[in-house]
């Protein structure tokens, strides 16, 4: 993709500015993919299935592509502007978020949410025999045909939960690093009166706790033989979710681009 287009779409009002910077990265479960230029790059660049296979040579040089794209439109940009790149302070600049992203890493916050990543990863590799027993548990609930018992409505709520956990396992600590290492920046200091990004991605990984808090709630309720090793998740979430908040304490207030500024349910939105 080269830079005119790049332009092109960055110039059409249909598109959120800046909406892709605070998302779960969840394209198929998101409201607001027509919205998002992020989303039209990679319709554009990748429809063919394909070419969504990272082992795929064509999505990297699409990928080669739409970054050089990226970095030409980012040159000319600076160039109207009258801003230089310094090299040095480039350099600089890599090393002190180098440094910030490894301080992030000792918070607590960021420790508590790399334990639970394990302890899901754990977890998930015994579920096997956990959801073949619940899945015989359905079997014969069906056979006997026990009055208001739905099935298919069991087996959505338990893959939906699962699908949640899965994909927010990881995703809760790359958002509350980020959050982390933000928040150290001298940058963020001196914008100390508007909305911070660090605020920014401290929210999302919030939503990213909230959500997964509601799915292990699923599990709990449909588990019952489970529940102590469960009641371990929902805790360890809930003590983390309140870190966050203390450490963040404006993170809940900010305002993401689209998802906090526009009501689906109307039609002029």
């Amino acid at each position: 993709m080269d830079k005119e287009l790049l332009k092109k779409l960055s110039q059409n009002p249909k598109f959120i500015p800046g909406i892709y910077n605070y998302c779960d990265r969840w394209c198929e479960r998101c409201p607001f993919t027509s919205r998002c230029m992020n989303y039209a790059i990679g319709q554009e660049q990748y429809c063919d299935l394909e070419s969504l296979d990272v082992s795929n040579k064509e999505f990297w040089l699409k990928l080669s592509e739409t970054l050089k794209g990226a970095l030409d439109l980012l040159k000319d940009m600076l160039e109207e502007r009258g801003i230089s790149i310094d090299e040095a302070n480039i350099e600089t600049t890599m090393n002190e978020e180098k440094q910030n992203i490894q301080l992030a890493a000792d918070h607590e916050c960021a420790r508590d949410a790399k334990a639970y990543y394990e302890m899901v990863e754990k977890w998930m590799k015994n579920a096997k025999v956990i959801f073949d027993k619940k899945a015989d548990e359905l079997d014969l609930g069906l056979k006997l045909e026990i009055p208001e018992f739905d099935v298919q409505l069991t087996v959505e709520s338990i893959r939906d939960a699962v699908e949640v956990i899965s994909w927010y396992q990881h995703f809760i600590y790359v958002k509350i690093l980020r959050a982390l290492s933000d928040k150290m920046t001298d940058f963020e200091e001196l914008l100390k009166d508007y909305p911070k990004d660090s605020d920014g991605s401290a929210k999302v990984a919030l939503i990213a706790i909230d959500r997964s808090l509601a799915a292990w709630l699923k599990l709990y309720n449909n588990f019952p033989a489970r529940e102590d090793e469960i009641l371990e998740f929902l805790i360890h979430l809930d003590r983390l979710r309140k870190k966050v908040e203390k450490t963040f304490p404006a993170a809940r207030a900010f305002v993401r681009p689209g998802f906090e500024e526009f009501d689906l349910n109307k039609s002029t939105f």
